[in-house]
Parts: C-alpha cells; structure tokens; sequence
C-alpha cells in the first residue's frame, strides 16, 4: 500500500449520521443478494417503519439507493461508496479500540458506532497504519480499503461444517452479552475447533474446543463462520 493514504474513499460525500447508518443498514442487510425490506431496515435500525419508508424515498431521490415498492432497497454506486466509508471507519476503529486502548470485542462495538460519525477521515487513517493497516477487524470482519473496494471471503456457517477440524474465520454477531460469551468459551476468529456431532432438523452441534466440550445452538452456530480444516 503506497505510504499517503486518500483521507476518504474515492466519490465518496459527507452525509448526515442518519443518512450513513441507513446506508449502512442497507449495505449488511442486502449482502446475501437480496433487496432491503422497510421492516428489515426498521428492524435494524429500532425504528418505526413509516419512518424508514419517508427516509427510503429522500435517499432515492438523492440517488444513493434504488426502491422498488413491495421489493426494497438496494444501494446505487454511490451509496455503496458512502456506506463503505462509514463501515471501513467503523472497523478501524473497533480494531483501534482493542489494540490500544484495551477495549474486549463486545464492548467496542457499540464505542465504534458512536466515534464513527465524528472523527475524520485523516484520523482514520493514521489509526489504520498504527495497526499495520489491517484487513479484518477484532470480529474476522473484512475492512474495506482506502480506495473502495472490500475483499468479501465466504465462509461456513459452523452448523453446516463437516465432522472433523475447522477454523473460526469470522462471527458475525454484535451484542455485546453474546460476544463475550463467545471469547468466554474460546469462539473467536483463529480458534481451532473440532465439530463432533451434527442434530438432525436444525438441531445443534457438539464441538471440541481445546480441552472442553461445547454444545452450540443453531442461531449461534450460524453467526460463527468457519473454513474446514486446522489454522494454517
């Protein structure tokens, strides 16, 4: 990476914090393919649905998403840009937080997403090169590059891992009493684990983790994203 950094990503605007945690909502909920439903967006967002349908249409008419009614919302070009400002902003810091300042997984969260509107772009950066400009976060979340792009690496959900060894990659989750649960039990990305056993029906896995045996839930099990085999 060439030592001056861009101070935002190319294209990308300023925009209200409203407008950056719409895009934002609209970014993660639409990251399997599909279209951003109002009550989703809502949902995500701990709002009233006529509200999200009001905000909807103004960040259509501002050209950063396309709505289609009883379809949903999906980013334009720009949006996609404005969103992955704020979330490139929102994982450096929450990697930031951890590395220096002390902060555990699940609490930096919910610091990030209060920092992540206020600081600049510039102060992004330099924090981005004191960590040795990472590509991931403390959670195995991808953080996008200076120059807009976002290296997005499938993995598996631990439910649907194969019997045998498997490397936690990923966890997709936020709250802040779960994700402590989590690093209490050694479910955080780089651990080794080995999957035991599999329910039938959406049943819950049994998985080997050090010297402990663990039993995991389905929801839980999605949101822990795994590539078959040991830590390379």
């Amino acid at each position: 990476m060439p030592k001056s950094s861009p101070t935002a990503l190319p294209g990308a605007a300023h925009f209200s914090t409203s407008v950056e945690d719409y895009l934002k909502a609209i970014y993660h909920l639409t990251e399997t393919g599909e279209a951003a439903s109002t009550n989703a967006i809502a949902q995500r967002l701990g709002l009233a649905a006529p509200s999200v349908t009001g905000m909807v249409k103004r960040l259509a008419e501002q050209g950063l998403v396309h709505h289609e009614p009883y379809r949903g919302a999906e980013l334009t070009s720009a949006g996609r840009r404005a969103a992955l400002r704020t979330i490139r902003r929102h994982r450096v810091l929450e990697a930031y937080l951890v590395a220096f300042l002390g902060y555990d997984w699940g609490s930096v969260h919910d610091e990030a997403e209060r920092l992540e509107h206020a600081v600049s772009d510039a102060l992004i950066e330099k924090m981005a090169q004191a960590l040795g400009n990472p590509s991931v976060d403390p959670h195995g979340d991808p953080i996008p590059a200076p120059d807009g792009t976002i290296a997005e690496v499938v993995y598996t959900p631990l439910t649907e891992i194969p019997l045998g060894t498997a490397t936690v990659r990923r966890v997709q989750a936020e709250d802040g009493e779960r994700l402590r649960y989590l690093a209490g039990i050694g479910l955080v990305p780089g651990a080794t684990v080995t999957v035991v056993t599999r329910e039938p029906f959406a049943g819950p896995v049994t998985i080997r983790i050090g010297d402990r045996t663990q039993v995991v839930g389905r929801e839980i099990g999605d949101q822990i994203l795994c590539m078959s085999g040991g830590a390379a």
